[in-house]
């Protein structure tokens, strides 16, 4: 079998003299081929028709895959409780979901409580008066996603990812409207990137690369260790302790940055940039990319209560807590609702983001170094814009790196997802960061500023007076707290998911795992979470039990 991924640009007649066509190994041994024009006079970019099959899903097979898989039988094996425990998980986001999940398959009765109408948390997405989705964030589910595969595999919903070439594609600011790629051959870690790295010639020179393959060393010679003591280094100190050129920070780690964690590399932490180094150089797919075919709410989130609902566990949607009610001795009696209702329960999770969990927390608990460590934690401001325009713009199927000083990272919804699919008009879904100076700015202010950086990405199709392109309409979703800021140091404040108060647990990417702040951290959390609730029901630290009456808040 063989399959191509074509798009195949044209300017008044075709000339393939004048085509630039560039290939990469596929899982299947065929070929990803981008066509596109190169004019005699200038550079530039026409439109294009995308005639795309998505790739399969990949056989995953590495040491972290058998450890999700290991840890999600732990559940499946564990003894039967006598009683199951009635555990009330605050938050439907992939950290509370998760969690559900994995001890309703130990046997106990998750209930779940979202305080708003939508699952998801930070990967919600909402439908307009046209039956348009717009969704929180632009996601993209890498193979070096253990957790999240395991996800999809135990709810059989695999062929719900849409997986693309194996490439990373960045946008060339000094050539507009042209891309380069790293493009990962069909052979074992770490030489596809290795490979993929060597064999782009656009982006870095050769002694660039050197440097930057030196400086590397300690983190490979000395693994997970020196990856965590580099956490009180931001990217750029690390690369001058390193010696590697600005050049390389400019050319790439600027793009990864924003991606990562929606900063610059001035702040960013380069705990969290080896991290992702880590996993695509061990992992021949690690850094293969896919596209959920639909809204996460829809497509992930609601299998997810499926399954918990199936096994006696709950879901209670705009149900938004007050106060954490506490007993004499500082453990939760209950959880009072912002309708009134106070709810009950033998073990209770927080599976909210770090910011609305600080506010909550009671006043005797604020005084513990464990909860006085969230302190160091905040949320990251992030925008992501969506912009449906009259015509089809000239698109790749696949996530772009748009090394703009305003924009972060964009893809064609209309091609690149089966739900939001269209072969006339195109949907872009950019992430606008850093947001920190816009996220208090109009929606017109920032649909302006990222017209501007869309003419550089689509010179020949797309003027920020919309003289060529129209929008037909567009939706910014704001969201001033995300993920917790991954800036140096912030690794000593992420708290374990066991608390000091015994029926008390934490999920949430920003609890101590090593897969940060993102979807795969967040599902992670979930489970681990779990697995501290299962490991403190079998030595007795917590039990079933009618739950005593809720005193006053404390």
């Amino acid at each position: 079998r063989r399959r191509k991924c074509v798009s195949q640009a044209r300017e008044g007649e075709e000339d393939a003299s004048n085509a630039m066509q560039i290939t990469c190994p596929t899982k299947l041994g065929a070929k990803c081929v981008l066509k596109t024009r190169r004019s005699t006079h200038a550079r530039t970019r026409a439109s294009s028709q995308v005639q795309c099959a998505d790739f399969p899903t990949p056989k995953f097979d590495t040491p972290s895959q058998r450890e999700a898989e290991q840890i999600s039988l732990s559940f499946v094996n564990a003894p039967r409780p006598k009683k199951p425990l009635r555990v009330a998980v605050v938050g439907a986001g992939l950290a509370g979901l998760s969690c559900a999940k994995y001890l309703s398959d130990a046997g106990h009765k998750p209930v779940v409580y979202e305080g708003r109408d939508v699952l998801g948390g930070k990967v919600a997405a909402w439908q307009d008066k046209d039956g348009d989705w717009y969704e929180t964030g632009l996601h993209i589910f890498f193979g070096a996603y253990p957790n999240m595969m395991q996800v999809f595999k135990e709810l059989e919903i695999q062929e719900r990812l849409q997986w693309k070439c194996h490439s990373m594609i960045f946008a060339m600011p000094d050539a507009p409207g042209e891309f380069s790629r790293f493009d990962f051959p069909e052979i074992p870690a770490p030489f596809n990137g290795l490979w993929a790295i060597l064999s782009n010639n656009q982006m870095l020179t050769w002694p660039e690369k050197i440097q930057f393959g030196i400086g590397l060393l300690p983190a490979i010679i000395f693994g997970q260790k020196y990856v965590e003591e580099q956490d009180k280094l931001t990217v750029t100190e690390w690369m001058d302790k390193q010696g590697v050129p600005r050049r390389v920070n400019d050319e790439v780690f600027i793009a990864m940055a924003k991606a990562l964690n929606f900063i610059d590399p001035d702040e960013l932490s380069m705990t969290v940039v080896l991290t992702a180094l880590n996993r695509f150089l061990q992992e021949k797919d690690g850094s293969k990319m896919a596209f959920l075919d639909g809204p996460p709410p829809t497509r992930l989130c609601q299998p997810m209560v499926d399954h918990f609902s199936n096994k006696g566990g709950e879901l209670h949607m705009s149900k938004r807590l007050k106060k954490i009610l506490l007993q004499d001795d500082g453990e939760v009696a209950g959880l009072e609702m912002v309708d009134g209702e106070v709810v009950t329960a033998d073990v209770y999770v927080s599976a909210m983001p770090v910011d609305p969990l600080k506010l909550l927390l009671p006043e005797p608990w604020k005084q513990m170094p464990y909860f006085q460590q969230l302190n160091g934690l905040e949320g990251v401001p992030v925008i992501n814009i969506h912009i449906w325009f009259d015509t089809k713009l000239t698109t790749v199927d696949h996530l772009l790196f748009s090394r703009s000083p305003l924009l972060s990272v964009y893809a064609d919804m209309s091609t690149t997802c089966k739900e939001y699919s269209s072969d006339k008009k195109s949907m872009l879904e950019l992430v606008f960061a850093p947001a920190k100076e816009w996220i208090k700015r109009s929606d017109e202010d920032i649909i302006d500023a990222t017209m501007v950086e869309l003419e550089r990405l689509f010179p020949t199709e797309i003027k920020a007076d919309q003289s060529l392109a129209k929008i037909e309409k567009y939706i910014v979703v704001k969201t001033p707290l995300s993920v917790y800021k991954a800036t140096k140091g912030r690794e000593d404040y992420r708290p374990t998911q066991k608390s000091p108060i015994p029926n008390f647990f934490l999920a949430g990417d920003f609890t101590r795992q090593r897969y940060l702040a993102s979807m795969e951290g967040a599902i992670f959390s979930g489970k681990l979470c779990a697995r501290e609730i299962v490991e403190a029901e079998s030595m007795g630290t917590v039990q079933a039990a009618t739950s005593p009456e809720p005193a006053a808040a404390v």
